[in-house]
């Protein structure tokens, strides 16, 4: 009879299998019928072979976000025997060696928000019956005089207001090295000694001390357990962007994060907030270098979160993803333009990571996360590669367009057909998040069926929407990275105030330039080709205005009253952050 760890690594390994049999079978059958459509015009086949060999990629991409997600589904109402459960746990004695820290690394951040986040979760902690096992640090590496001298305030008037009932410690690192990862290891080299384990919290993080908690009973109940990231629930910000991706989180996104979660079972994601490590294993194994070279893919990690789980693993420790345990809250972007300044460092740090797949001793699953984390930002420019690609050859071979291989199903060509096919793959996670809520009976906490549905449908179509300037501007970010070039998209450091219109103009207006351009051309010489490219070109035309709507709090909070893109968390608001807004 094969141990736990045997069962979930054979378990883990069949999975992984199935899933790439899975994506493997659906790129060869969408690579045969694209080629049957170009085989009745060979006019131009260097053409035809890129166009094949993104589609190609591009789909498998596709095939495998829908199959995670439908595994997601599937383990909504059949729990996963194999995975992390906290069952079994809520009645285990912590003992005194089970010593935690809490730290919150911050740099350069508004300090009235991140303490009264740490205050709701110190308080919480507070009251739980092991608090004194936990100590929390502000791990602080803000270089502005200004922001520093709030920071030391807040933390003074907050370590006076919690007093005995909780140990709270502040400190400014003088040499400020490697950003998070650098702050993270001072830390370790100081007083990690002192600790069993480490809850890493970022600036926007508030955790409950019952989570806490539980996190700690999970280690020690799993001594081979080196990393457990909890999932996160995003609350908090009423912008009418942010309640999109809120709302988009909570319902599809936790299909995606279940089905991650069953194909990696205890070789997960490591996202670096919200998550509790074993300390002595992560000072010994998960010490980051410097990339050597130069330019943009040289120098500090900085997605240093998927390398440490990587490390962690090659020394023979799990990384779990539990999305079981409630109380694990954070803020999402509150416009599209905070979001991109966030993407471009997370792109380049993808692409930086990719550099590691073939370091000694990793293994095969976070192999893969270094090559999906890269290629979440490098589809963006395959994306629109393909585009281009297919634009040109409906403008060269117009006579090829029309080929089908199904004309009873009232498709134009077999292309038109794939278009249409990838678009469900891309849109079905959503309608299965749908029924899984329906099925599960949790339509209550989102306003209802009918408020949920609609909500679904406004979430779908506003990120359709966003989608194509996502692309453009992920685009962007991959070729600046690859170059080395300094390309400055910097949002408004306005928190959650609105987007104004001389800072979206600014932005966008090279963008909606350039289509604005090409579509006329396009116009000129085809006119029939420009409503084929509508569906991503106005979107670019919008960027600015859509921008700025999107950043407007009145519109989330109005559709907030009306139960639109409404979310457990907003339905019935958690005391611990009713006490963190408060």
């Amino acid at each position: 009879m094969p141990d736990i760890a045997q069962a979930w690594e054979h378990a883990a390994s069949r999975r992984r299998k199935i899933l790439l049999a899975l994506v493997a079978a659906s790129a060869i059958l969408a690579a045969e019928l694209l080629s049957y459509t170009q085989s009745t015009n060979n006019a131009h086949p260097v053409l035809h072979f890129v166009q094949l060999a993104l589609f190609v990629v591009l789909f498998g991409w596709v095939a495998a976000g829908f199959v995670t997600a439908l595994m997601g589904f599937r383990v909504q109402w059949r729990p996963d025997p194999h995975a992390l459960s906290l069952a079994g746990t809520a009645s285990q004695t912590l003992s005194g060696d089970a010593r935690t820290a809490i730290i919150m690394p911050i740099c350069n951040e508004p300090a009235a928000p991140v303490f009264a986040g740490l205050r709701a979760t110190c308080e919480s902690l507070a009251r739980s019956e092991s608090a004194g096992l936990f100590d929390v640090y502000v791990l602080s590496d803000t270089y502005d005089p200004e922001l520093r001298a709030r920071e030391l305030a807040a933390w003074s008037s907050l370590r006076d207001q919690l007093g005995e009932r909780c140990r709270l410690y502040y400190r400014v690192r003088q040499r400020r090295t490697r950003r998070k990862a650098g702050n993270v290891a001072d830390f370790c080299r100081r007083w990690g000694r002192n600790y069993r384990y480490m809850v890493v919290l970022d600036a926007d993080s508030v955790m409950t001390g019952e989570a806490i908690t539980k996190l700690v009973r999970l280690m020690e109940a799993h001594p081979r357990a080196g990393i457990i990231q909890t999932a996160p629930r995003a609350c908090g910000v009423q912008t009418l962007h942010a309640r999109i991706q809120q709302f988009a989180g909570r319902v599809a996104g936790r299909l995606f994060t279940a089905g991650m979660q069953y194909w990696q079972l205890g070789e997960s994601h490591y996202w670096g907030h919200n998550a509790i490590i074993r300390v002595e294993p992560f000072m010994k194994h998960c010490a980051l270098a410097r990339l050597p070279g130069s330019g943009g893919l040289s120098g500090e990690i900085l997605s240093h979160d998927f390398v440490e789980a990587a490390l962690m693993r090659r020394a023979g420790f799990q990384t779990w993803l539990t999305t079981d345990l409630e109380g694990s809250y954070e803020q999402q972007p509150s416009n599209l333009m905070e979001e991109l300044q966030r993407d471009r460092r997370w792109c380049q740090g993808n692409l930086m990571n990719f550099r590691l797949i073939t370091e000694p001793g990793l293994q095969p699953v976070h192999r893969a996360m270094l090559f999906t984390g890269a290629m979440a930002y490098v589809s963006a420019p395959l994306w629109l590669g393909f585009l281009l690609v297919s634009l040109s050859l409906r403008l060269l071979e117009p006579q090829a367009s029309t080929a089908t291989l199904f004309p009873w199903l009232g498709m134009s060509s077999t292309l038109d057909m794939l278009w249409t096919f990838t678009l469900a793959l891309l849109f079905l996670p959503r309608v299965l998040a749908v029924v899984a809520i329906l099925k599960l009976g949790e339509q209550g906490a989102y306003g209802g069926t009918a408020a949920l549905i609609k909500s679904a449908l406004l979430e779908a179509g506003l990120s359709a929407l966003q989608a194509p300037i996502r692309m453009i501007a992920h685009t962007l970010f991959v070729l600046t990275a690859l170059t080395g070039l300094n390309l400055e998209w910097k949002s408004p450091m306005r928190e959650t105030q609105s987007i104004l219109w001389s800072d979206a103009l600014r932005r966008f207006m090279p963008v909606m330039t350039v289509v604005a351009l090409a579509l006329f051309a396009v116009f000129q010489s085809h006119r029939d080709a420009v409503w084929w490219l509508l569906p991503v070109g106005l979107p670019l035309l919008l960027a600015a205005p859509m921008t700025v709507f999107t950043s407007e709090s009145r519109w989330g909070q109005s559709l907030r009253h009306r139960n639109w893109l409404l979310t457990p968390e907003e339905r019935i608001v958690p005391p611990v952050l009713v006490r963190a807004w408060a």
